[in-house]
This record gives structure tokens, C-alpha cells and sequence, in this order.
């Protein structure tokens, strides 16, 4: 998928003037004349599986790509697709959800299309939304922060490439709940006890951090690919290195267990309720502390840091080596989001 984006998409919409983050900078929404965008589709199969539903993901996953630039979402437009024999009451339990998701994350649905395909094609539904959001008090205040630690910052928006060696990585809570509940749902496992997903907004959480504490620098979801996927993101962007730490990844031990049973790398699983903040190191303790005294991170981790030692990502293992951290190679679990 990466390289799709990069090397044909880009390829015919890049390269726009007068942006301040284009589509070529590949972050997770684009800012026009100050405004935050963001387009995102879901197709997630099966469309309900434990903790969530594809409506719940639509809402959260464009809110939560709004909210790592460091911007507030507050209204979304959505597009609904969906196969003919679609059960009127399904559908109608995707809406309660989209809009009880809207509630926790204080934004509104205001327009979208609807459209109805043949049956068989799709696996019940699928959904686009697309959000817009705007520059906040908390942002300023935290660039400001910011700009005490680092010299030379002049960055408007938590982007990607803004990392620098020396920045803390921390994990807002445990990986692979979302990848691995899909997954049970899709095949029909057991796992001993009923992994549920993480999908939720986290805009209202990331301006507390922004507004309270200050010094964050970048920002992402690890949602397709996982961790491994957006800390190769932040290492590429920023042209740094990022040595992570295997003992403080948290990881549920239903979730390890399965994915040593299946053969999958929970590093590699995708999220939708977690993120992965870079923070000068001054304010990191801090920024953690806030962090585990919210619901949405109690689990969270001082997970490793940027450096300037070597280049890509590698990971200090519980036995005392290192071993690379790449760009997962396909999609260990289709269709999760």
C-alpha cells in the first residue's frame, strides 16, 4: 500500500502549491489555508465484530488522522455504499454507533452520499468519511513548549518529519486488540477470552496532552501496519534512527499468545485507539504521567527514542540483541479497517 501511494498516486495528484502539507509529505491529512483534511474509507469484514463496528471505525479512524496533526475535528461528511440485502436493522445499528462515536468525539455528520451496489460484492457495506479540522489554543501552546527544547523549531503542525535524535517515543497503550478481534470475527476463533478492539476517538485526549503538558512533536495511529509501520514512517520522514525497547512494548498476553500460535507479529497488527507520540525528552515523563491517568492510556509506554546512531528502526530484544524492525510485506490480517 505504501508503495502504491507513493509511487503512483502521488504521482498524478502531488506536488499542489500553496499547501502547507501536501499529499507528498504522505502524513495522515493534509492542511489548505490553515484547515485540516482528511479523506478515509472503510471495509472492514466482517462490518460487527467484538468491541466495534465498520460505523464506530469510520468515525474514529478520520477524527483520530485530524487529531495527530495537532488539529481539533469537528465536522465530517460521509458516504455510504452498501449491498443490496443489507438488513435494514444492521444498517440501522451502524448509524446508532456513528453517531454515539460523533457524541464522544464532539464532531457532526453534515452531508454525504448514499449508493447501493449488487449483492455479493461488497460483504454488507462499505463507508467514506471525510473530516475537516482546525488550529487549536492547545497546539500553540504546545509548539510553543516546543520551541523552549529545540532550536531552530518553526513547525506549525505535528508532523512526521519533525522528529530529532534525542525525542522519546512513547505507546499509548497495548497493540494488536483491533487486528486480532477482526480477525476472530473473520474466522471464527477462540482465543481463551474475547480480545476486543481498541477503536475509539482520541482527539479529545491528544489536546489534553497538547494544551496541558506540551513538547509533542509528532504524532501518528498505528493503524495498517501496525507500530513496525509507523515508526519506519517517523525514521524515513525525519531522516533519524529509532531504537525501541522490547520489554516495554505493552502487548495483552491473549493477544501474544495468539499471535505466536498464528505466526503473526502484533508489531505488525493494525490499531484503532492508540498512538504513537514523539516528545522532547523534557517533557516525556510528563507527557506519560498525563497519559496513565486517562482511561485511553493507562497502559502506556516510554516505548524507546530517536537517535542519530544509524538509520531505520531496530529493536533492543529481551536477550540482549538487536533485530530490525521493517515495513511489514503484504497484509498479515486483510480487511480490518
Amino acid at each position: 500500500m505504501h508503495s502504491l501511494v507513493k509511487n503512483y498516486i502521488v504521482r498524478y495528484f502531488g506536488a499542489t502549491a500553496n499547501i502547507e502539507v501536501p499529499l507528498e509529505a504522505l502524513d495522515d491529512a493534509a492542511v489548505v489555508n490553515g484547515i485540516v483534511l482528511k479523506s478515509d474509507s472503510h471495509a472492514v469484514k466482517p462490518i460487527f465484530f467484538p468491541g466495534g463496528d465498520i460505523g464506530r471505525i469510520a468515525v474514529a479512524g478520520t477524527v483520530n488522522d485530524i487529531a495527530v496533526l495537532g488539529a481539533e475535528p469537528y465536522t465530517l461528511a460521509c458516504g455510504f455504499v452498501l449491498e443490496e440485502g443489507l438488513v435494514l436493522n444492521d444498517f440501522e445499528r451502524i448509524l446508532a454507533s456513528m453517531q454515539q462515536t460523533c457524541l464522544e468525539a464532539r464532531v457532526s455528520i453534515v452531508t454525504g452520499d448514499t449508493k447501493v451496489v449488487e449483492k455479493g460484492s461488497l460483504g454488507g457495506c462499505v463507508i467514506n468519511t471525510s473530516g475537516i479540522g482546525r488550529r487549536t489554543i492547545a497546539l500553540e501552546k504546545n509548539l510553543e513548549v516546543a520551541k523552549r527544547f529545540r532550536s531552530r523549531f518553526e513547525a506549525r503542525w505535528i508532523l512526521d518529519s519533525n522528529l530529532r535524535a534525542g525525542d522519546k517515543i512513547i505507546l499509548s497503550g497495548t497493540i494488536g486488540d483491533h487486528g486480532l478481534a477482526v480477525l476472530s470475527a473473520q474466522e471464527g476463533l477462540s482465543f481463551g477470552s474475547e480480545i476486543k478492539s481498541d477503536v475509539k476517538p482520541l482527539n479529545r485526549l491528544i489536546q489534553r496532552l497538547l494544551g496541558e503538558v506540551g513538547g509533542i512533536v509528532a504524532m501518528k495511529d498505528p493503524t495498517r501496519g501496525g507500530l513496525a509501520d509507523a515508526l519506519n514512517e517517523f525514521s524515513e520522514k525525519s531522516h533519524v534512527g529509532m531504537l525501541i525497547y522490547e520489554d516495554r512494548i505493552p502487548v495483552r498476553k491473549d493477544v501474544q499468545a495468539a499471535c505466536e500460535m498464528l505466526g503473526l507479529d502484533p508489531l505488525e497488527i493494525g490499531n484503532e485507539g492508540k498512538v504513537v507520540i514523539g516528545v522532547v525528552r523534557e517533557k516525556a515523563e510528563e507527557i506519560l504521567e498525563l497519559l496513565r491517568a486517562t482511561e485511553e492510556g493507562k497502559e502506556a509506554e516510554i516505548i524507546g527514542e530517536a537517535t542519530s546512531d544509524f538509520t531505520g528502526v531496530a529493536m533492543q530484544t529481551v536477550v540482549g540483541g538487536k533485530r530490525i524492525i521493517s515495513r511489514p510485506v503484504g497484509d498479515p490480517v486483510p480487511r480490518i479497517c
